[in-house]
């Protein structure tokens, strides 16, 4: 695997934290301030930290090569 690919996959999973964040703890939320809003995600993340679940990959490796692969022919048939 190149590091590109690499850094992909940790990207996705800082990606996935934050939506997780976002889904559990901040939306359809009402804060006061910023203060009050990083209180919020700061008491997320203590409660996640003292009961962590690992993320878990959904896909198969052949599924992700397909989708790389489509992915290269559309960026290898686009002109810059």
């Amino acid at each position: 695997m190149t590091r590109e690919g690499i850094s992909v996959l940790w990207l996705n999973q800082v990606e996935r934290w934050f939506v997780l964040i976002t889904n559990k703890a901040i939306r359809r939320g009402s804060f006061e301030s910023v203060t009050d809003l990083k209180r919020q995600i700061n008491a997320f993340v203590d409660h996640y930290n003292q009961h962590p679940k690992p993320f878990r990959w959904t896909a198969t490796v052949e599924s992700m090569l397909a989708k790389l692969e489509r992915l290269c022919k559309v960026i290898n048939g686009t002109q810059h």
